[in-house]
């Protein structure tokens, strides 16, 4: 079991009261002896960040926003599509052409307005990463590009921060949790981002709907176990996951001592400008 004392003892606690509405509104959650009063007043002062609003972020915000985290940050650059709609549910036809961020915020906030939702409608960066991330506990991948993956990546491991992994492409997706002090980073599964051209992007490749569906809520779990301190995270683990075959396997990743971001002697001091601006295989879809 893992035990995260992020928020064990976090003096956010206190001022945490559980009215009679939030009481039935996260009964279910309550009900469990692995949750309780103490772990919704956990969820409920934690804060995450979500890079992305599309195909990975949107099921992640929703099932977060619902569970009741104090404070969600959804992050995006784009406006809604007609193509986005086979996958990224929280959006509808009348909302095609609108900025991504201003449509989620306000169905969120429909969703449940105990949460406290910040809008982001700007793209991520080594620039800004490291100030947009900075005052939350988790952040969570659901970008759709190698430079804002890695930027984001590397200011996690610098800030000592959980990053939630996720990725998908055609019928497959991968998910694991990243914590710095605790194990290998994402430049211990990645070191560096294939040469341009070699892996299609989702456009090119498509993603079966389901998949950021499954995908996004696997990474909503893992904020979930993080949070509460529960059941086993996937650190220094990739689960990958086969629609096809319905089929999960798990594999180990190793923390490199030669890694540039979290190894022995770490030559990444800031997050990484990383030249590579196409979207590849494992995007957010």
């Amino acid at each position: 079991m893992h035990d995260n004392n992020r928020l064990k003892d976090d003096s956010r606690l206190k001022n945490i009261k559980l009215t009679d509405e939030m009481i039935t509104r996260y009964s279910r959650q309550i009900i469990l002896d692995e949750v309780s009063g103490i772990g919704q007043k956990k969820i409920l002062a934690s804060s995450v960040f979500i890079a992305g609003t599309g195909g990975l972020g949107v099921p992640v915000a929703m099932y977060l926003v619902a569970a009741g985290v104090g404070k969600v940050a959804i992050s995006d650059f784009d406006n809604v599509d007609l193509s986005n709609l086979q996958r990224q549910v929280l959006y509808s036809t009348e909302d095609i052409g609108k900025p991504k961020v201003e449509v989620a915020y306000e169905k969120l906030k429909k969703l449940n307005p105990d949460v406290e939702i910040v809008k982001i409608n700007e793209k991520l960066s080594a620039s800004n990463i490291m100030n947009l991330i900075k005052d939350y506990d988790i952040v969570v991948d659901g970008s759709d590009n190698f430079p804002a993956r890695y930027a984001v990546s590397d200011a996690c491991v610098i800030l000592g921060k959980p990053y939630i992994y996720g990725s998908v492409l055609r019928f497959e997706g991968q998910v694991s949790t990243f914590v710095p002090t605790e194990g290998a980073c994402y430049r211990c599964l990645y070191p560096e981002p294939p040469p341009p051209g070699v892996m299609p992007s989702c456009q090119e490749a498509g993603v079966l709907g389901v998949v950021p569906g499954i995908i996004g809520l696997l990474q909503a779990n893992e904020v979930l176990k993080m949070i509460l301190g529960i059941g086993e995270p996937l650190m220094n683990k990739l689960l990958v996951f086969d629609a096809l075959s319905s089929n999960f396997e798990i594999f180990k990743i190793r923390k490199r001592k030669d890694c540039p971001a979290c190894g022995t002697n770490p030559t990444i001091k800031t997050p990484q400008d990383i030249e590579y601006w196409c979207s590849v295989r494992f995007g957010s879809a």
